[in-house]
């Protein structure tokens, strides 16, 4: 009886968190990805990975850039998290309106099937998640969720963080790369925390 009431409260603490978002919220987690430690070092976060929320047939899907680009239910992106914890922002005032969400939805959909993008490079080749968001935002609403950075600016002393590094870069690690982080997004002014 009591795993029951543990799982009755579960569903309906997701069922909440559900009926509280709203399209363009941008959601973020904990990934478990292999360079969520490294992300969450050099940007001093806990998250590490983000994405946009658009109602589909009456669910919710997260926009995401992981490999490749995909949209996924909401609650299995949930389940995909830390703890299946995460955290939700939007716009102050709501600022959106259901022209520029539809503007928005259909630039996020033009990404999808897109590689994810290993090196974190400011281009449209390839994408890696809060740069999706970014510029999902920017093209959609003319809105810049976030400062943008250059990769020498993030903390880059750690193991972990060298560690990823020479993974991806060797010994050319492009440090004047502009950059965006889930981490500056988060703490963009523009945005106010809904769950």
């Amino acid at each position: 009886m009591v795993k029951m009431k543990k799982i009755i409260f579960a569903l309906l603490t997701l069922l909440s968190d559900m009926f509280a978002l709203s399209d363009g919220d941008i959601v973020f987690q904990t990934s478990l990805s292999s360079q969520s430690k490294a992300i969450q070092l050099a940007t001093k976060s806990k998250y590490s990975h983000v994405g946009i929320v658009f109602k589909e047939a009456g669910e919710y899907y997260v926009f995401e850039a992981v490999q490749p680009v995909k949209k996924t239910p909401l609650n299995e992106w949930i389940k995909r998290g830390k703890d299946g914890k995460f955290v939700a922002l939007r716009l102050k005032n709501d600022q959106l309106s259901a022209k520029t969400l539809s503007k928005m939805k259909k630039i996020a959909a033009s990404y999808l099937g897109k590689d994810y993008d290993l090196t974190f490079e400011w281009s449209d080749d390839k994408i890696y998640c809060s740069e999706f968001v970014w510029k999902v935002y920017e093209q959609g609403a003319n809105i810049k969720v976030g400062k943008l950075q250059k990769l020498g600016d993030f903390d880059l002393s750690s193991k972990a963080v060298k560690a990823k590094l020479k993974e991806r870069f060797g010994d050319n690690i492009p440090l004047n790369e502009t950059v965006i982080s889930p981490a500056a997004i988060f703490e963009s002014e523009l945005l106010e925390k809904v769950k």
